[in-house]
């Protein structure tokens, strides 16, 4: 999971991933920049041939770069180069890193949490387990918590954690999830029952055609001479 659940702070997320880009993305190309200027200043046969001003500066500018020139037309040139191109990349890693150290561990430690919390709110132990974790957050944000909730104290919400009310239990991690920016979601349910076992069916014997023949002889001699006495 990258964003949040809730339209504000998924909003908030984007906005702050934006911005880094577009930081990082500034800072690349004001790197590109310094170092061709710094190769063209490296070289001043070259800037001697450009007799016109350079473009986007003034004319004090031009003069002033051309004197820098001048002076780096007694260096080695392979030590100007490589001067040129650290300097360069230190342009470019010294404000992208301080931004990234800022931003970069709270942006992966919400997706760890996220993630985790998702998972643990798809199931009834595991809302148990969001549930304490809003219970053991600041006294403050626990009665912050307590407060959105209709005739609910932060002892009432101990007391409902620890008989295990449901209503209670699912106040508290829906709080939890809040606060991540993310929705309580029903609890994952089980595996069907499985499906009765239809009775088998009476079979019938069939009789055998030899003891038909036999009994229909007995019950005609039977009904001549009457019953038995």
């Amino acid at each position: 999971m990258w964003y949040a659940q809730n339209p504000a702070r998924r909003t908030h997320q984007l906005a702050g991933d934006a911005g880094v880009l577009l930081w990082t993305a500034l800072w690349a190309a004001a790197a590109v920049i310094t170092y061709r200027l710094a190769c063209l200043l490296a070289l001043p046969r070259a800037l001697q041939e450009h007799s016109a001003p350079l473009p986007l500066v003034g004319g004090r500018v031009d003069r002033v770069l051309r004197l820098v020139a001048g002076v780096v037309d007694a260096m080695d040139p392979v030590v100007v180069r490589t001067a040129v191109a650290v300097g360069a990349v230190a342009l470019f890693v010294v404000p992208v890193g301080l931004v990234l150290s800022a931003w970069l561990p709270r942006r992966l430690r919400w997706i760890r949490q996220a993630g985790a919390a998702r998972d643990l709110a798809a199931t009834d132990d595991g809302r148990d387990l969001l549930a304490l974790r809003s219970l053991l957050r600041p006294l403050h944000e626990v009665a912050v918590t307590a407060s959105e909730i209709p005739d609910a104290t932060p002892g009432s919400l101990a007391w409902g954690w620890r008989h295990g009310d449901p209503e209670t239990l699912d106040a508290l991690a829906s709080a939890e999830l809040e606060r991540l920016g993310l929705d309580l979601a029903p609890p994952a349910a089980g595996p069907p029952p499985p499906a009765p076992v239809p009775a088998p069916a009476p079979v019938s014997m069939p009789v055998p055609a030899q003891a038909t023949e036999t009994a229909e002889p007995v019950e005609a001699a039977e009904s001549a001479t009457g019953p038995a006495t």
